[in-house]
């Protein structure tokens, strides 16, 4: 069994997940507080599944970017437990997760986290020759940018607030198609099931040296 933890933004998850699919999936709003929150609730889960902790056979983890603080949070408990379990673990990038949810639309897709005064942590993704990819590098930019950034019909996902979903509609009305705000929560079970890939082909980080994405200074 596989657990993802993504303590990336204010929307933080957990997820179980193996072979079979997710069992459990959780997904909560927290205000800075993923360190006192993100234990009870893997013990919660864990319990719920009739699952002792030391039965987990990899951890995957969201690197980000996101969250300064965030991140540490859960890269600390992903490599403190992988450690004390002697398990793999695999981190996936927080905008792959979050645009992973799409990856059968048709259109491209842009997925978008904030990064605080008025700027966007973004990445743009497609299918192309029926493999879906990202085509981007992992960009930080200001809301005027991002907007000029859209040359076609764009999906626009992830954590969207007012500000930007009314200029990206009053701007580029064509080419943002914003998803609805339900649709737009960035899951755990993507993070799992990414996760679970990468653990089922061999994959693995090297617990030591894996370390956070940040596109600017704390």
């Amino acid at each position: 069994m596989l657990l993802a933890i993504d303590t990336a933004s204010r929307f933080a998850g957990i997820a179980l997940y193996d072979q079979n699919g997710l069992h459990i999936e959780q997904t909560w709003c927290t205000s800075d507080n993923h360190t006192v929150e993100l234990m009870p609730y893997i013990v919660r889960a864990c319990e719920q599944q009739g699952l002792a902790p030391v039965t987990l056979g990899a951890i995957a983890v969201s690197l980000g970017p996101g969250s300064f603080t965030g991140l540490r949070v859960g890269l600390s408990v992903a490599k403190g437990l992988a450690l004390a379990l002697s398990i793999p673990l695999l981190g996936v990038p927080t905008l792959d997760a979050t645009a992973y949810a799409h990856s059968r639309e048709t259109l491209p897709v842009c997925a978008v986290l904030p990064a605080g005064r008025g700027r966007w942590c973004a990445a743009f993704y497609q299918t192309i020759a029926g493999e879906w990819q990202r085509r981007s590098g992992y960009l930080l930019m200001s809301s005027n940018d991002l907007i000029a950034s859209l040359k076609e019909p764009t999906l626009i996902c992830g954590e969207i607030d007012s500000h930007l979903a009314e200029a990206l509609s009053t701007t580029t009305p064509e080419q943002a198609i914003i998803v609805s705000p339900a649709f737009a929560i960035r899951r755990a079970g993507y993070l799992a099931e990414l996760g679970w890939r990468r653990f089922a082909s061999g994959e693995r980080d090297d617990l030591f040296s894996l370390t956070p994405i940040y596109l600017q200074h704390a």
